[in-house]
């Protein structure tokens, strides 16, 4: 394929005017399109689920769909933010999951450190055990999981489902860790304590700063998890009063069998579920980036 030439004007110091080529690559052209067309394909589904959670329920199953808000509705969010199995998941899921972060951010860190800064004896056989542990499937570890929880007397408590999300999530956010810690020269601390700090505090004003898109990041993913995970809490809170929001938008189904799925109201619930998400990512991803070059410099 031949280039397609575009005229572009350049202002030359004396105030003249020339007219210069300017090669448009059309291969660069397709794969703008086509990464157009998949950001598209992406977005659909979460567009749907919003459009859906303000459409009413009867025109959302007629056979021909609407792709604007034309029957613009609150009453399936209104629906849903009355219903008191709602606000009692919620309130479940907040709490499992703030402590799930804490936790698995604790644990992680000190684990990583240590094992990118230290050289001690069993330091690779922690390394490969921590890398089989995550390769463990999670439903082959349930009726063991549920018969520790029951013999505990944890089960349909938040305590004891954190306690199952830490151990699972700490494995890959140890490894993720250890790659940011591994990438902070040591040659800072030193650099520092010639400086006159001593160990703790060269690491707290140089080190952690520069930590901190990793630690941010690793707390991004174990939101994720918690916030989202279905199974092991399926197993771990049977009781009606200690759903999370996964267990708890399962009971539109369970209900269905009198009067057929509300579409609508599944919608609505869905959406609601996804806004403490994008409110979280909004609130952090912003500092992501902020401690990359924070901390760098002494004072």
């Amino acid at each position: 394929m031949s280039a397609v030439l575009t005229d572009t004007a350049t202002v030359t110091p004396p105030g003249r005017v020339l007219l210069r080529r300017q090669r448009v690559r059309p291969g660069k052209v397709l794969l703008s399109v086509l990464g157009l067309v998949l950001a598209l394909v992406w977005v659909f589904p979460v567009y749907w689920m919003m459009l859906s959670a303000v459409t009413p329920d009867a025109i959302l199953g007629s056979v021909t769909p609407s792709f604007l808000p034309w029957n613009f509705t609150l009453s399936n969010l209104e629906s849903v933010l009355t219903d008191s199995g709602f606000l009692n998941a919620l309130g479940m899921s907040l709490m499992v999951t703030g402590l799930t972060i804490v936790l698995v951010l604790a644990f992680a860190f000190f684990a990583a450190l240590a094992i990118s800064r230290w050289r001690f004896r069993g330091r690779k056989s922690f390394i490969l055990t921590v890398l089989f542990i995550q390769m463990l499937p999670a439903e082959g570890l349930f009726i063991a999981q549920y018969q520790m929880m029951s013999s505990l007397g944890l089960l349909n408590q938040v305590i004891g489902i954190s306690a199952l999300y830490v151990a699972m999530l700490i494995p890959f956010t140890v490894w993720m860790l250890r790659g940011f810690v591994a990438g902070v020269p040591i040659e800072l601390e030193e650099a520092a304590m010639v400086d006159g700090l001593s160990r703790p505090r060269a690491f707290l004003r140089i080190t952690f700063p520069l930590l901190a898109p990793g630690l941010i990041a690793s707390g991004v993913y174990a939101f994720l998890q918690a916030w989202n995970e279905f199974t092991t809490a399926l197993v771990i809170l049977p009781a009606e009063s200690a759903q999370t929001l996964p267990i708890w938008l399962r009971s539109f189904l369970s209900a269905s069998a009198n009067r057929g799925i509300n579409w609508a109201e599944v919608m609505a619930a869905s959406t609601l579920i996804a806004v403490p998400v994008i409110v979280f990512f909004l609130f952090v991803q912003g500092r992501m980036t902020s401690g990359l070059v924070s901390g760098a410099v002494k004072g």
